[in-house]
């Protein structure tokens, strides 16, 4: 069953009457992607706040930091479903499969990221990226010391921390303009079919 074909529930401007700025960046998310973000195309219906978002999206998750890309975008998904937020959970499950290599890996993160096999560092970031999200008001000193005790610099706890307040809001905006993915990303990054191995022969 196909998802709804809607970029918003809002609607969205024609690109051919955006300002030339805008117009430059979804030509080169074409070039380089294929396709535009939906994402982009939504918030396009204010063009200033579409600017404002790519800036700041573009400093959390590409700018250097002593965390890595793929642990921003894993923060990204494990926030998301914690919000049970469709579009961010299709978005950034894709690019976990991407920088990961392991398409279970995305899929363990989208459903519940406890049951993957994580490092201290990873499991201790998510840890806090759940929390901060769900009960915010009981963050206390104790769980920035947890990430001390991971390698995490005081720098890196901002950035944690950043993403995590990010994506909530990116969450909350996306689930109330019912922004709807791009349906490629559901098909991107998976590895072909493969057999499963032959089993064992049970011992009689």
């Amino acid at each position: 069953m196909p998802q709804p074909d809607h970029v918003s529930a809002v609607g969205v401007p024609d690109a051919a009457g955006l300002d030339e700025d805008i117009q430059t960046v979804f030509a080169k998310c074409t070039e380089k992607l294929g396709l535009i973000p939906n994402v982009l195309a939504a918030y396009s219906l204010r063009p200033n706040k579409l600017r404002n978002f790519m800036a700041m999206y573009n400093e959390l998750m590409l700018a250097p930091s002593g965390l890595t890309k793929l642990e921003r975008e894993m923060v990204a998904v494990v926030v998301s479903s914690a919000n049970h937020c469709y579009y961010c959970l299709v978005a950034h499950g894709q690019a976990v499969r991407a920088l990961s290599g392991d398409p279970q890996l995305g899929e363990m993160l989208v459903m519940n990221y406890r049951v993957a096999p994580l490092d201290a560092r990873q499991r201790a970031m998510l840890d806090f990226a759940w929390k901060l999200t769900k009960t915010p008001e009981q963050v206390i000193e104790a769980d920035r010391a947890a990430l001390v005790e991971v390698g995490l610099s005081p720098e890196d706890i901002f950035d944690l921390a950043d993403t995590v307040g990010f994506f909530n809001m990116s969450n909350r905006m996306a689930i109330g303009i019912d922004m709807i993915p791009n349906p490629e990303y559901h098909g991107m990054d998976r590895p072909e079919p493969f057999a499963a191995p032959p089993r064992k022969p049970k011992p009689v």
